[in-house]
């Protein structure tokens, strides 16, 4: 494990002996990247999980905008697994963890109602990665899942890079093969607040959100897509020109009653697949800071922290019920076991590729 470029000044305020555990026989450690703009990214291999992002807000001043914890174990036993991880197997739900492959059902593991989500309960989000910091700007995460890992047939060997550019883009490239057919839909769960954590962190129903779709996944009661693919069009669902996340998230519309809020994967508006365009833009309006999100991906799913509880994380900041927006990058929910979406099958030979950025700014 490389990890020469930590610096004990650095913004966000963690220690490195904080995040340094043996588990399994791995170590696991604290990254920071840092850009020429005195933007910091600090990541451990365990999970891949975010636990700062510094930027600054209109005034110069830099603040954390990515919920995360401040060490090692309270990244293992966070209330929310999935805090700011990487996802995998499978980013999303599977209908009852049950999908066929060249007429094979495969069983993943239940663990959301009588759904398998996010990969089950030991997916990406829980494995120690191999890790290497290239220099002050790039990190690359490796992880070899063996077939039959949570199910899912085939040994999947997956590479993901964090890059931060001097633009303030935070670069996350993944690659990924198998050596038997198989499914893979990977992401990244970051929990952003562009307001800055704190206790409480503030709830990102005042953000203006616009997202690059037409349509939208809707769900059931078990937030599996029914198959259809809707017109956004005269809904609370349509963010085609910019809305407050709260103008319209309690109104009485079936789709947000079933996801308790936003909980839904939209459609990105793409003349071709797979290649990197604008997914969504979400502004804060009393710092000013902004998120702009790209991404090969055919889909991004909204979710403003519906279940979120008021634990406590980072450097004592509390997350309250809806103070955290994320823009997850990903195939649909439940492909596998719906024909008309976009395939996510890899075959052997084949190489899985994914590019999402995050790029920081602030509006004027």
């Amino acid at each position: 494990m490389n990890n020469t470029f930590y610096h004990e000044n650095n913004v966000c305020k963690l220690k490195r002996e904080d995040f340094q555990k043996t588990i399994n026989g791995k170590e696991t450690d604290l990254f920071i990247l840092a850009n020429n703009n005195g933007v910091e990214v600090a990541a451990t291999n365990y999970g891949g999980a975010i636990t700062a992002i510094m930027v600054p807000d209109k005034d110069g001043q830099f603040a954390n905008i990515i919920q995360g914890h401040d060490n090692i174990d309270s990244v293992i036993n966070s209330p929310e697994p999935f805090l700011s991880t990487l996802i995998g197997r499978y980013g999303n739900r599977i209908n009852k963890g049950k999908f066929l492959l060249d007429d094979h059902e495969y069983s993943l593991t239940i663990n959301n109602g009588p759904n398998s989500l996010h990969g089950g309960p030991t997916g990406f989000h829980a494995r120690v990665w191999d890790a290497t910091q290239h220099d002050k700007q790039s990190l690359t995460l490796r992880y070899h899942s063996i077939d039959g890992e949570e199910g899912f047939p085939g040994n999947l060997n997956v590479s993901v890079t964090y890059t931060l550019s001097d633009k303030n883009e935070l670069i996350i490239s993944y690659t990924a093969a198998t050596d038997k057919k198989t499914i893979i839909n990977l992401t990244h769960h970051a929990f952003f607040n562009l307001a800055g954590l704190n206790n409480p962190t503030p709830s990102i129903e005042n953000n203006l959100v616009t997202i690059n779709a037409d349509f939208f996944i809707p769900i059931d009661e078990n937030s599996i897509p029914t198959g259809e693919v809707l017109k956004v069009e005269n809904t609370p669902m349509d963010f085609r020109t910019p809305h407050t996340v709260g103008s319209r998230i309690n109104e009485p519309f079936e789709q947000l009653t079933l996801g308790a809020g936003y909980d839904h994967c939209y459609v990105l508006n793409k003349r071709e697949a797979s290649r990197l365009t604008f997914a969504a833009k979400c502004i804060e309006p009393i710092s000013r800071r902004t998120l702009e999100v790209f991404t090969t991906e055919p889909g991004v799913q909204l979710y403003t922290a519906n279940w979120h509880s008021g634990f406590s994380g980072y450097h004592g900041a509390t997350f309250p019920k809806r103070s955290a927006i994320c823009f997850e990058a990903q195939h649909f929910p439940d492909t596998p076991n719906r024909g008309h979406f976009p395939s996510a099958v890899l075959n052997p030979g084949e190489t899985y590729r994914q590019t999402t950025i995050y790029k920081f700014g602030i509006e004027q």
